[in-house]
């Protein structure tokens, strides 16, 4: 394969375990035979991340589509005409949510840069326009085979594509090497004893919905502790530094973790904690500022100061540092938005409560 010199940034790379290595021997073959590539399995195996690290590996631009059930053959052609032509490479996820009479279609379109790339022509007829074609391009697809609303592809589809299982990955190992990355001297115990924590507690805990115990929430905590890793001072005594690094990790898990949990499910996970990280207990966080501010806050907006209410907002403000998003989950009349505006206030009333602290001191 040509590199791509796509100018893509001092990005992170992915984890290659066994199961990235097999997929990257596939897609990669089915490039050789100009077909296409479909990871397929359940969410959070690396379908998609596998597919844009091949792209960053050969220096392409990879485009990631969401489908829908909206998606027409017009909006379909439109981007593999536009892929035949860059070079570049498009990753289709959720594929098998679009309808069946759309896919015929698609099915005829690939069918068509097929045969461009197999007469190695620089030019074809694509849709009744005759485009240029450059033979760098690739399609991908990735599909969750048996969930609701999925169809079933069309065989003159799936002949133009080389499927790849993607079954659970290794987390242990995925966990170990992102530590490691992070500047963990420990990563081979806390990756395991991370690894267990959250195959414990997805046994062991309700089911809620929101709850996610999968590699995507493994992965935001791993890069959590390695950002409080990174902001914390280097010990020389190898057993402090272990002490350290075990309660960088706690933390990491309690910040991330607790906020989402039904009260019930609280103690539950605390003490699967406890018996994973026996005789360490970290630090609390000093959030007395914060508190003072919200209190104001609850003053300035005539609320009843809540003690429990106030622990929740000051998940909330811990939850934003380290999140892009944040969704708050509850039953109507639950303090939803009432303790989003409390914060809200409190933030701006923060570095007055803060300017007024120093002055005391």
């Amino acid at each position: 394969f040509d590199y791509g010199y796509e100018y893509l940034g001092c990005s992170s790379r992915l984890v290659i375990t066994p199961l990235t290595d097999r997929c990257f021997l596939t897609l990669t073959g089915a490039l050789n035979l100009h077909l296409n590539g479909a990871p397929s399995g359940p969410a959070g195996t690396g379908k998609t991340e596998t597919v844009k690290d091949l792209a960053k590996a050969l220096g392409k631009h990879c485009l990631v589509f969401n489908c829908s059930e909206e998606l027409d053959y017009k909006m379909m052609g439109k981007f593999f005409s536009g892929v035949a032509q860059s070079g570049s490479w498009i990753c289709f996820d959720e594929f098998n949510r679009i309808d069946v009479e759309v896919l015929s279609v698609i099915a005829q379109q690939l069918h068509s840069i097929k045969l461009a790339k197999d007469n190695n022509a620089t030019r074809f007829l694509f849709e009744g326009r005759d485009i240029k074609m450059t033979p760098s391009c690739g399609v991908f697809i990735t599909m969750n085979p048996g969930y609701a609303g999925r169809v079933e592809l069309p065989d003159n589809l799936k002949s133009l594509f080389r499927p790849v299982a993607m079954m659970i990955p290794d987390y242990a190992l995925i966990a170990e090497i992102i530590l490691f990355s992070e500047g963990f001297t420990t990563a081979a115990m806390l990756s395991r004893k991370v690894y267990n924590l959250y195959q414990l507690a997805s046994k062991q805990l309700s089911q809620q919905d929101h709850y996610d115990f999968g590699l995507r929430a493994i992965k935001s905590v791993l890069l959590m502790a390695g950002q409080q890793r990174s902001e914390s001072s280097q010990q020389s005594d190898s057993e402090d530094l272990e002490q350290e690094e075990a309660h960088i990790i706690m933390n990491a898990v309690k910040k991330a973790n607790i906020p989402k949990f039904v009260a019930a499910d609280v103690p539950l996970f605390e003490g699967i904690l406890a018996d994973l990280f026996p005789g360490i207990t970290p630090p609390s966080p000093d959030n007395a500022t914060l508190e003072r501010a919200v209190r104001w806050s609850l003053m300035e907006l005539n609320i009843q100061y809540w003690p429990s209410q106030v622990d929740k907002i000051v998940q909330i403000y811990h939850t934003i540092l380290v999140r892009h998003g944040v969704m708050l989950v509850g039953p109507a009349g639950g303090g939803k938005t009432t303790a989003r505006q409390i914060l809200k206030r409190a933030l701006v009333l923060l570095p007055l409560v803060q300017s007024r602290e120093q002055h005391e001191k």
